[in-house]
């Protein structure tokens, strides 16, 4: 019989900023949850008003981990060190592999209405930091999606389901999982996920029960998941999610602002690099 995760910890995330002023709620990364192998932070954006999202994310480095930009609602507009420019629209996802180094920015692209997404951070292997950037960027309309008939609609950004549907992002090493599931009122979700990974499910709107032990969930909480071969979601009301996972490294890591590494000595390389402008 296959080990249903459960609940073994809860988060409601601190209010912080970053970039140039923006508020941010901190999910993980902060005091209460300080890392989560191999997720370094994530940030959640939910701002109404322009002039607290306008400043945005100015051109600023990263090396040695991964940055994935999940939009709900709004839009910002991408930049990077090699000329890149791109849009990233409501519903689109944008996974950057910063390697050896990639100063980029992220600027919203509207001066009215709602700013909503998730920034979350995921670390690399030792043998990739050094790698070449890389650059993904997939727009709702060209994500796969699934309809079940247990009332849900899954978005498989990355990873498999047991149904075939293979995510638009796909990476070989840490094996992520990033999926939206939207579950309608009396609404049933169940997956497999490898028993190894990490995972974890952030509320977006509504309210679910998780597992055998049906832990309640609520809008804007973070779960860290128990290990286990598949996970049970259920609902009474309209509520949409996500559920992220991947392979944990169990690599040392030693951290300065946006360069993650596995020793002080990286980290002293990457930050000489950068103040003397041989970082890219």
């Amino acid at each position: 019989m296959k080990t249903t995760r459960e609940v073994n910890k809860t988060v409601t995330g601190i209010a912080t900023t970053d970039g140039d002023g923006v508020p941010l709620t901190r999910m993980i990364g902060s005091a209460y949850l300080e890392m989560l192998d191999p997720f370094i932070s994530l940030d959640i954006i939910d701002c109404e008003k322009a002039e607290d999202y306008i400043g945005g994310f100015p051109a600023h480095p990263h090396r040695g981990l991964e940055t994935v930009t999940y939009m709900l609602n709004g839009k910002m507009r991408y930049c990077d060190s090699s000329g890149l420019s791109s849009d990233i629209n409501a519903g689109a996802v944008q996974w950057i592999s910063a390697g050896k180094g990639v100063i980029h920015s992220q600027m919203p692209q509207q001066n009215t209405g709602l700013l909503k997404g998730l920034m979350l951070w995921i670390n690399l292997p030792g043998a990739e930091k050094m790698s070449e950037p890389n650059h993904q960027l997939a727009q709702s309309n060209s994500i796969p999606l699934e309809h079940r008939d247990n009332q849900c609609t899954l978005k498989v950004i990355a990873g498999s389901t047991a149904t075939g549907t293979n995510g638009i992002i796909r990476k070989k090493s840490l094996k992520p999982i990033f999926w939206d599931i939207q579950l309608s009122v009396n609404g049933y979700f169940e997956e497999q996920i490898p028993y190894q990974h990490t995972a974890f499910i952030y509320v977006i709107s509504g309210t679910l029960c998780v597992g055998k032990k049906r832990t309640l969930l609520y809008d804007g909480q973070l779960a860290v998941l128990s290990s286990g071969e598949k996970i049970q979601l259920t609902t009474s009301i309209n509520t949409h999610l996500v559920l992220i996972a991947a392979m944990p490294l169990n690599e040392p890591i030693v951290r300065a602002g946006p360069f993650v590494m596995n020793n002080r000595e990286q980290v002293d390389q990457a930050i000489d690099d950068y103040q003397s402008g041989t970082f890219i």
